[in-house]
């Protein structure tokens, strides 16, 4: 079940990469909008800024996946390689997973409400700022969901992360 649900966020999460392409379009043409034209930047605005919560959302999941985000691995180096294997395999469960449960907790009612209203933008009043407070949600849920994949997988997926030699020393 959790090598599906990885499978399934994996092609979500290759879906969401091409949202940097309107992204940086929708970035780019404000200023000849509003320099130019003298119309629809601040939609432009907009837009992209729900564009990217969007994409933020889905790059943060992926970047946990391949363990290609900031990490304290200068801290960590310091441990002995049984403790390093650890703090890899559980350190999500005990660091990640109550955030996105707190989050996804508190942040229910606030976002329900948004998508029901169909929350605009306050300074413009352009549509679709609730796709910013869905976004947060589906960033702290997606979190989850790659902590409880990374449990469920175990030293299996640690090997796919490079963490080859930890699983070594913990089997010596």
């Amino acid at each position: 079940m959790a090598m599906a649900l990885s499978a399934a966020l994996d092609r979500t999460t290759r879906a969401g990469a091409w949202l940097v392409l309107p992204l940086a379009l929708l970035l780019f043409a404000q200023w000849p909008l509003r320099d130019l034209v003298g119309l629809w930047s601040r939609q432009a605005n907009d837009i992209a800024q729900w564009v990217f919560a969007i994409y933020i959302a889905l790059a943060l999941r992926e970047a946990t996946r391949k363990r290609a985000h900031m990490a304290a691995g200068l801290f960590v180096s310091r441990y002995p390689p049984h403790w390093q294997h650890r703090i890899a395999r559980f350190g999500e469960a005990v660091a990640v997973l109550p955030w996105a449960v707190f989050v996804l907790v508190s942040g229910a009612a606030p976002t329900w409400n948004s998508v029901a209203g169909l929350e605009a933008f306050p300074d413009t009043g352009n549509p679709l700022y609730f796709l910013i407070r869905v976004a947060a949600w589906l960033l702290a849920l997606l979190m989850l969901l790659q902590a409880l994949i990374d449990l469920a997988a175990g030293p299996q997926r640690l090997r796919e992360a490079g963490h080859d030699d930890e699983d070594a020393a913990l089997n010596s």
